[in-house]
């Protein structure tokens, strides 16, 4: 919070803060505490991940700003992706931040704060900074005209549709105005799928409804492929003590199942060296529907992102594009980079690996497992 109202202060940068708590103490335990009674309004989150630039770019994912999103961190980095893209959909982009931007529920930064700071402040978090970081090096202008000319020439042509959440109207937890528009467009392009369906959640808790269509789609000879986390790839062990309910009825109905390696053979694609002592996980969203869609975005295939949170994402109908992504996404299914589930001769669940056949999880340690269970 410091580091934010610095930049407001100095850099003419504005900041709201989307369905706050009310800032009725300083603590973290007592703020929890007074805020009880608003439980289910807080539980609504605005998870869209969007930047727009002078409105003629833009980047569209499942990507955070912190250091483990980018590769940078020291212990833990994460897997993820977006789309940059150009053209008629940027309007579209920046008119959705807006609806956001303007809603009652984003909050000005300056009315939840209470910290105020100085110059000198800014001063010394710039004084911390080293210019010499290669990460940070500035790129000379016709450096970066070169990028974007590469770029550009690099780039797929294709048909965009932005799927998006209606922001809330008088409280967020209204269930008559629930942001389910991604979900119910996720529903119509599974259902659309003749071919195969690559989905890539990070975390995934199947509703009765998705695995409807799963199953519908299976059914009809459409090929499922899923990669989600490990157990010891997941950054939440809630969540993956929910998923490994559902991992029985998925490879019972023919889902092809695959889970991230934390020590992923190939995880330095996803983060900078030394590599030997940080792990992986996944954070990416992504549907790939036959050989002629894919859909990027921030909403993954749980009761989270599908009925509480609202979400955004792209749905690009290029067989190019499509190509690429199922190429870049090709390493992460390998048995080098996750495991394979499946059914031995008992019907038990094992995990396949080039590391060997595992009749357990594939936890990190004894404790793990427990926390799961």
């Amino acid at each position: 919070m410091r580091h934010c109202w610095n930049y407001i202060a100095t850099q003419n940068i504005q900041y709201r803060v989307f369905n706050p708590f009310k800032r009725r103490a300083s603590g973290g335990a007592t703020r929890w505490a007074l805020n009880l009674a608003e439980f289910h309004r807080l539980d609504h989150r605005m998870h869209n991940k969007a930047m727009v630039v002078d409105n003629r770019v833009a980047i569209v994912g499942g990507r955070n700003l912190a250091d483990e999103y980018f590769g940078l961190h020291g212990v833990a980095n994460f897997r993820d992706m977006e789309l940059i893209v150009g053209g008629q959909i940027v309007p579209q982009l920046a008119e959705t931040f807006d609806d956001y931007w303007n809603d009652n529920w984003s909050i000005p930064i300056d009315r939840l704060s209470h910290i105020r700071t100085s110059p000198a402040d800014l001063a010394r978090i710039r004084k911390g900074i080293d210019p010499q970081t290669p990460v940070y090096a500035p790129k000379s202008d016709s450096r970066r005209l070169q990028y974007w000319r590469e770029l550009i020439a690099g780039s797929r042509r294709g048909r965009a549709t932005l799927l998006a959440d209606r922001p809330p109207g008088d409280n967020p937890a209204r269930l008559d105005e629930a942001p389910t528009q991604v979900a119910d467009a996720v529903v119509e392009i599974f259902e659309g799928a003749g071919d195969e369906v690559v989905i890539v959640s990070a975390y995934l808790i199947p509703t009765q409804r998705l695995e409807s269509i799963v199953r519908r789609a299976i059914n009809r000879g459409v090929r499922v492929r899923i990669l989600t986390n490990s157990i010891s790839s997941n950054n939440h062990v809630i969540a993956h003590g929910a998923y490994r309910n559902h991992i029985h009825s998925l490879l019972r109905e023919g889902a092809e199942l695959h889970e991230v390696k934390s020590d992923a053979d190939d995880r330095h694609l996803y983060m900078l060296s030394p590599v030997e002592t940080k792990a992986l996980a996944l954070h990416a969203k992504a549907l790939i529907i036959d050989d002629d869609k894919v859909f990027i975005g921030s909403a993954n295939l749980d009761p989270r992102s599908l009925r509480i949170n609202t979400e955004m994402g792209l749905l690009v109908e290029s067989p190019a594009l499509n190509g690429d992504i199922r190429d870049a996404i090709r390493p992460d299914f390998d048995t080098a980079n996750a495991w394979r589930l499946q059914f031995d001769k008992e019907g038990r669940v094992v995990w396949v690996s080039d590391d060997g056949r595992l009749a357990v999880q594939p936890a990190t340690s004894f404790m793990q497992r427990i926390e799961v269970r």
